[in-house]
């Protein structure tokens, strides 16, 4: 069989579902694991796909955002396990910056027994917290559907007027060149926002979330501890570490 026509196999496959082995990929062209090892690195290097642990994934569009609902049926033990890491790094006393996504709600139980003030534009996060007694700051904006978060000039400013021990942020994209990337620019505006007003910054984000590009730039990866789970193939984890900490959690 041709390359190009096993690469088209390739991604034919990766348009069906959302990520493909290795093993898979020999089964469907009859190629060797070598063969199969150099035809996605040549699609990783055309920006066709990304390599994951064991097999590759199709990019996702720059501008693609999946919704709260969608997030919630996806990586839950890893979200759990790195949010449990991440509440490891908070002392008594500490204020803190929660932003709106799935993985920081799944920090919200394990801090029900610290003393903390928390600051958050995730709207979901607001009764979670309240629920469990945490004394809770609500930012103003404009609450964005999809997310719901808080969002715009109004958050900005309104995160201005605090100043945070830590801040744990979601994020869409962390590559070790382009740094780390969501798909709004308003919500990446209110990241920026919270990391400056943060004497340290953590980023929690499963393993799909290493390599992608998202549209907007929050920050570059040494303004952050990076928080995941084992599945960050070794590749990767090697260039994220050349620029900034990195923390893996076993599952």
């Amino acid at each position: 069989m041709l390359t190009i026509d096993r690469h088209e196999i390739i991604l034919d496959i990766l348009r069906d579902q959302e990520t493909v082995s290795v093993r898979q990929i020999c089964d469907a062209t009859n190629a060797s694991e070598s063969t199969v090892r150099r035809d996605l690195t040549e699609l990783e290097k055309k920006q066709l796909i990304k390599r994951v642990h064991g097999g590759a994934s199709l990019l996702k569009k720059k501008r693609d955002e999946p919704t709260i609902l969608e997030k919630n049926t996806k990586f839950q033990r890893e979200k759990k396990a790195i949010s449990k890491k991440a509440v490891s790094f908070i002392e008594e006393g500490d204020s803190i910056y929660l932003d709106a996504g799935t993985t920081t709600m799944h920090m919200i139980p394990f801090l029900k027994n610290k003393q903390v003030v928390v600051v958050t534009n995730g709207i979901p996060h607001v009764q979670a917290l309240i629920e469990h007694g945490i004394e809770t700051y609500v930012i103003a904006g404009k609450a964005k559907s999809g997310t719901a978060a808080l969002t715009g000039t109004k958050a900005v400013k309104s995160i201005q007027e605090f100043r945070f021990d830590k801040c744990f942020l979601g994020m869409n994209g962390i590559h070790p060149k382009q740094g780390l990337t969501t798909p709004d620019p308003e919500e990446a505006n209110v990241k920026q926002a919270a990391l400056q007003q943060a004497q340290s910054c953590h980023v929690l984000a499963d393993p799909a979330k290493f390599g992608e590009v998202s549209f907007a730039e929050v920050a570059q990866l040494h303004q952050a501890t990076i928080i995941t789970t084992d599945g960050v193939s070794e590749g990767q984890q090697a260039e994220i570490v050349k620029h900034t900490s990195l923390e893996v959690v076993p599952l």
